[in-house]
């Protein structure tokens, strides 16, 4: 929920009577505002794609990728935490094959060596890795002794972790057999249609790469693996991005006990940010799921994530059951002020602005 913070003070202004409004006036007026946005905000560039009935029906590019070149729907963009999603998703789909269960102890198949002295590392399942209720650090990098540790009993502890996701796609690697960037090429990728998503670089990488920058505007040169990381730096365009999230509104790629699972909150994240006046525009249900954040609003659920690292800022959603959906993606630490200006223009679903709105102060 950090992506809060600096987000919803940004939403007192923003409304979601574009929402209303058709599709080309929608985006004649992102056409006609976006240069001072990014301008104002100094963003260098901006790529969204919006999805209506499953359906990519708007997807622009804005600004310069780099130093005079410009940024087109052809752009690549380091995705950061967005990969969270597209990894879970290749977890769920192997879940779906009976290739592994989401509640099957994983050190059968992997341990950290960091943790191999301590029984705790029994407890961790898929489920509590997707749903980061793993114990663990964000990063291992940010305790004293660089090393992995629990901070808490896994399954009883709710910490947003990467390391978590790291856990989870090696277990499923060795327990597959297979590599797990295959595994979300074949499970994801191929099916989907995304032809401009990696996790490690490519040669067609070349000339396509958006540069970072940070809050001052300075440049970040591009950070791009040659091993892939499941919780991070996903390499991507908006329009795959939204093929992977239509990909993910098929019911049929999961068993309907799986699609249940998926749009239901794992871990309740509710009462932290929901206390007091804020309940009035909260969501229902709110927390991680397996892989995105659910927002229950009565019948209708968002599934929502965001990614950010020191020179980008990315977010995406969809509602499963509307088949709607937008990804937007940046490359600039500052992202979030240009994509509230972006999501307003777009038309937002009112009710995640409104919950957005009553986070200002948070």
């Amino acid at each position: 929920m950090k992506w809060t913070l600096g987000l919803a003070a940004c939403l007192l202004a923003a409304g979601s009577g574009a929402s209303a409004q058709s599709l080309a006036t929608r985006r004649a007026t992102l056409d006609r505002d976006m240069p001072a946005i990014l301008a104002k905000h100094k963003v260098p560039s901006v790529s969204a794609a919006h999805i209506e009935n499953g359906r990519i029906v708007l997807a622009a590019g804005y600004g310069e990728q780099s130093a005079a070149v410009p940024a087109t729907t052809d752009t690549l963009y380091n995705v950061a935490s967005l990969t969270k999603p597209v990894s879970a998703e290749t977890v769920l789909r192997l879940a779906a094959k009976g290739k592994l269960s989401l509640d099957e102890p994983m050190y059968t198949h992997w341990t950290d060596p960091d943790l191999a002295a301590d029984p705790r590392h029994k407890l961790l399942t898929p489920r509590i890795g997707l749903s980061h209720r793993t114990g663990f650090p964000n990063w291992r990098f940010n305790l004293h002794d660089k090393k992995l540790a629990f901070t808490g009993t896994p399954g009883e502890t709710i910490g947003y972790s990467g390391e978590g996701y790291e856990w989870v796609s090696r277990f499923a690697a060795r327990k597959t057999g297979i590599d797990f960037e295959t595994l979300a090429k074949t499970l994801i990728f191929d099916p989907a249609g995304m032809k401009n998503t990696s996790f490690t670089g490519r040669p067609w990488f070349a000339g396509r790469v958006a540069t970072g920058s940070d809050t001052a505007g300075k440049p970040v040169e591009p950070f791009i693996r040659s091993e892939y990381r499941a919780s991070d730096d996903l390499h991507t365009t908006a329009s795959d991005y939204a093929r992977f999230m239509i990909e993910a509104m098929k019911r049929k790629r999961l068993t309907p006990k799986l699609w249940a699972e998926r749009q239901t909150v794992q871990a309740s994240t509710w009462n932290t940010h929901c206390a007091g006046d804020k309940a009035k525009a909260c969501p229902d249900e709110l927390g991680f799921g397996l892989g995105w954040e659910v927002q229950r609003y009565g019948k209708e659920v968002i599934l929502f994530h965001t990614g950010a690292d020191e020179g980008e800022f990315t977010l995406a959603f969809f509602n499963p059951r509307t088949r709607t959906g937008t990804v937007v993606l940046t490359n600039s630490r500052n992202g979030a002020l240009a994509i509230v200006d972006v999501l307003d223009r777009i038309g937002t679903d009112p009710k995640l602005l409104a919950f957005l709105h009553s986070q200002a102060d948070y």
